[in-house]
């Protein structure tokens, strides 16, 4: 994997990795009495596995949605860069501007979007900003 550049793809996981770990937990109950205890048992089981895994940011594979790590209003047709951040920074790197750039151009009205997906920057664009504006004061 490390034979291709981070930069090359969305997906950035490449030198160093020995495995990738998905937390899963399931039960069959028609109500959710025992929710919180069976959640509380995977929070552990991560928070446990913390000494073991990438650090600075925490590392997330995409196709392994993490909603607790962070999400937007999917009201919010614009999104949130700020909080798209969170997440983003952990599934993709420093790819993760590269790809809000994307994003704002090929759908900057966020048709396509879901609890984590990159938001668009239209709505800054508009106002008069350009891309290089937003790099150099940190927006992006």
């Amino acid at each position: 994997m490390d034979e291709i550049s981070e930069t090359e793809t969305p997906f950035p996981h490449r030198a160093g990795n020995l495995y990738g770990i998905m937390y899963v937990v399931n039960w069959k109950e028609e109500e959710d009495i025992n929710s919180e205890k069976f959640m509380g048992w995977m929070r552990r089981v991560y928070d446990y596995m913390t000494p073991y895994v990438s650090k600075s940011p925490r590392e997330a594979y995409v196709n392994y949605r993490d909603l607790e790590i962070g999400t937007n209003e999917i009201n919010d047709h614009k999104g949130s860069y700020a909080q798209a951040r969170i997440w983003g920074l952990k599934y993709f790197k420093n790819n993760f501007n590269r790809l809000v750039h994307v994003k704002t151009t090929v759908d900057p009205e966020n048709f396509f979007k879901h609890e984590q997906s990159i938001p668009p920057l239209s709505h800054l664009l508009k106002k008069g900003a350009n891309w290089s504006s937003l790099n150099n004061h940190g927006d992006l």
